[in-house]
């Protein structure tokens, strides 16, 4: 398999190219949209890009816009989605827009490489429901969305102060 590795922290995207080339796989590296797309179109003739790992938050980008663009370039791409600030509404969105699955960071190879195996919807359905605090940290990311990540108009909405709101979204994100 042809990896592309898109994410705009290259020590993570080196790390896991080499983990990935240690597993007989091949893999390049992006750091933004331009960079992938251009990966991509220039693979098109020769060895294609079977799968791509795309950050959603990308620094000046949304790794959602990228996800159209590369598979209007080449539409049998696997793309798998990978943040660190997941949510509900993001990942439906990404699964509707042509990703196969959306995994949160932290997330190792096997992680990776597992999430490409099983598409989204097909995984096992959870046991329990997701607890209170994951489903406050889905909702403060959904509004946080609504307001084009403006933290202070987040805050009143939500009935929070500021600095509460920016010390909830300093943590990693709940798990179920």
């Amino acid at each position: 398999m042809n990896y592309l590795l898109v994410d705009d922290d290259a020590v993570f995207c080196e790390v896991l190219a080499r983990v990935l080339q240690r597993r007989g796989e091949r893999a390049v590296t992006a750091s933004n949209g331009e960079r992938a797309l251009a990966e991509v179109t220039a693979r098109l003739q020769t060895d294609k890009i079977d799968r791509v790992v795309l950050d959603l938050k990308l620094e000046q980008e949304s790794g959602l816009s990228i996800l159209q663009q590369l598979l209007d370039a080449q539409p049998s791409l696997q793309v798998l989605i990978l943040t660190g600030y997941s949510s509900i509404s993001t990942a439906v969105e990404a699964i509707k827009l042509g990703a196969i699955n959306y995994l949160c960071k932290p997330s190792g190879v096997e992680d990776i490489v597992a999430a490409f195996e099983t598409k989204a919807g097909q995984a096992e359905l959870q046991e329990s429901p997701p607890s209170v605090n994951r489903l406050e940290w889905e909702h403060i990311q959904k509004v946080l969305n609504q307001n084009d990540g403006n933290i202070s108009a987040t805050a009143k909405i939500l009935g929070m102060h500021r600095r509460t709101l920016q010390r909830k979204l300093q943590k990693r994100p709940v798990k179920q």
